[in-house]
């Protein structure tokens, strides 16, 4: 009677850890810029608002709170967008977040400030109040709104 053993091998293709040590500098290096834009969008809507935004969130101000948060996902799109543009290529995708997340920046600060004062709304006293109040909503509908416009407009 005759015994067959098999062996296996496990091994790992030649370059595998080029390859992953590439994946995570990208992923590295596309957070940093990606946080970047996200805290150059926080101070613009801070700069671009009365009152001082950071000390409104810090507070847990509720409007503030939630303009901040659409404003940062409304970046994060612009961003993912870029990067996903990019077609896999590290410095064009770089520079493509980088570009395209500034204009969205300014894109959103100014088209959120003129979307205020066509409506009325007074975003000094909304991110200030300590109650909801649905006017907040609608500045965060534009800034969700703006940042899908820039998002699509890479593509």
């Amino acid at each position: 009677m005759e015994t067959h053993v098999t062996t296996t091998v496990l091994a790992l293709e030649p370059g595998f850890f080029r390859v992953i040590g590439g994946g995570l500098g990208a992923i590295v290096l596309y957070a940093l810029v990606g946080l970047l834009l996200i805290l150059l969008g926080f101070y613009a809507i801070d700069l671009t608002t009365p009152g001082k935004l950071y000390l409104l969130v810090r507070e847990g101000r509720p409007n503030a709170v939630v303009v901040t948060a659409f404003g940062m996902v409304s970046m994060a799109f612009i961003i993912v967008v870029a990067i996903y543009g990019s077609s896999g290529r590290l410095l064009e995708g770089l520079l493509a977040a980088l570009i395209f997340g500034l204009a969205g920046v300014v894109v959103q600060a100014v088209g959120v400030r003129f979307l205020e004062w066509v409506t009325g709304i007074d975003i000094g006293d909304v991110l200030a109040a300590e109650e909801r109040r649905p006017q907040a909503f609608v500045v965060c509908a534009a800034h969700l709104a703006l940042g899908l416009v820039v998002a699509v407009a890479i593509l």
